[in-house]
């Protein structure tokens, strides 16, 4: 099926151009500003649908705005009109079309243009009121604030909030282009004919502080390595985003490693959900341990090495021992009211990944020492 984006290079065209891109049986046409209208009406004669992007939402005078929102829709279905088409187009408009403001009052004239259509075609028009976008590959100080904290965030840059209370609502651009491909009929699927808004997206209600607040935190987190709760969609979403507006340079950070004669310890990462994971190398010989827990839970999983992990129930006096190797990805649980050690039996250096159900706290460790 051919299918012919127009705003291909904008922020939901990319989006959407890469998730066309992996399915075999879509052949993508392109239009952006750098195309010209003749290639524009080739490509038209060719689409079966047409997910109409391009727009303008930041001209140097409002002039721009008629002309590159309702002017190039006009253009479109012109053009589909005298070639005798009435290929089914899907409209990126805006939740300003609601407002009575230039680029809202363009985003509507641009709906009311597609109706038209529509109703003297039979074709099939959807058009969808986009709210705050945000995502990967969103231009930073432009028109998305999530774009603009993210990119100052992640460059260590100062951001400016007039208003921390004020409410806004953001849409991810995945959830977009799910609903963008869903648009796109099958061979079996009867066509739809008519004009009609697109089902509303999910919404995230936020405020700006809260915005700016989380996004730093992500950041501090690979000082403090304590991460969200990644059981909320938009902070899932929001990560993502941050994490690529990061320089190549940053992708990786070091870790704080603590030293002694048994050998190293690092934490790697803490949630109030999750609790922790950190990774320890012992030397031959080494036993670690030799505590137990009343609540904390906690799973071993040696990945370099050989091991014994050795148990006994406080209160009683039978040793239980597993034998665990790097050589096989073997998970070892360790229950609360067993007093347990790690022993490296190996020749060589003993790597192990930790996990404790709760994050460490001095002040109430739920460790108590005695031997095994």
């Amino acid at each position: 099926m051919n299918v012919l984006v127009t705003g291909s290079k904008g922020f939901v065209g990319m989006n959407l151009c890469s998730v066309l891109r992996t399915m075999e049986c879509i052949r993508i046409l392109e239009f952006d500003c750098d195309n010209t209208f003749a290639e524009l009406e080739a490509k038209l004669g060719e689409a079966e649908v047409i997910f109409h992007l391009a727009g303008v939402n930041r001209p140097k005078n409002e002039d721009e705005f008629k002309s590159g929102n309702a002017g190039l829709t006009e253009e479109i279905c012109a053009i589909l009109q005298r070639l005798g088409r009435n290929t089914k187009i899907i409209l990126a408009s805006s939740i300003q079309a609601k407002l009575d403001n230039p680029y809202g009052s363009s985003k509507l004239e641009a709906e009311q243009v597609l109706q038209a259509y529509a109703d003297t075609t039979g074709a099939r028009t959807v058009v969808y009121r986009f709210k705050n976008l945000f995502g990967k590959w969103c231009r930073p100080n432009y028109n998305s604030v999530t774009a603009t904290f993210c990119h100052n965030i992640a460059h260590g840059l100062p951001v400016a909030i007039s208003d921390p209370t004020r409410s806004i609502e953001l849409t991810y651009i995945d959830d977009v282009v799910s609903a963008l491909i869903g648009e796109i009929p099958s061979a079996e699927e009867e066509l739809e004919t008519g004009f009609a808004f697109g089902a509303e997206l999910t919404a995230y209600p936020i405020t700006l502080g809260e915005l700016a607040g989380l996004i730093t935190s992500f950041r501090e987190s690979r000082q403090t390595l304590v991460l969200p709760g990644f059981d909320s969609p938009l902070v899932r979403a929001l990560y993502a985003t941050y994490l690529s507006y990061l320089e190549g340079e940053d992708f990786a950070y070091p870790l704080q490693v603590r030293t002694d004669d048994r050998g190293s310890l690092a934490e790697m990462m803490k949630s109030k959900a999750f609790g922790q994971i950190f990774v320890s190398r012992t030397k031959p010989g080494i036993t670690r341990g030799n505590h137990y827990h009343h609540t904390k839970t906690e799973k071993f999983m040696v990945v370099e090495g050989d091991a014994v992990i050795r148990f006994r129930q406080i209160n009683g006096t039978e040793i239980i021992e597993h034998r665990v190797s790097g050589k096989e990805f073997r998970v070892v649980d360790i229950p609360p009211g067993y007093t347990h050690h790690i022993t490296n039996v190996g020749v060589g250096e003993l790597v192990t990944l930790f996990w404790a159900s709760e994050i460490f706290n001095p002040e109430k460790a739920d460790t108590y020492f005695l031997q095994v």
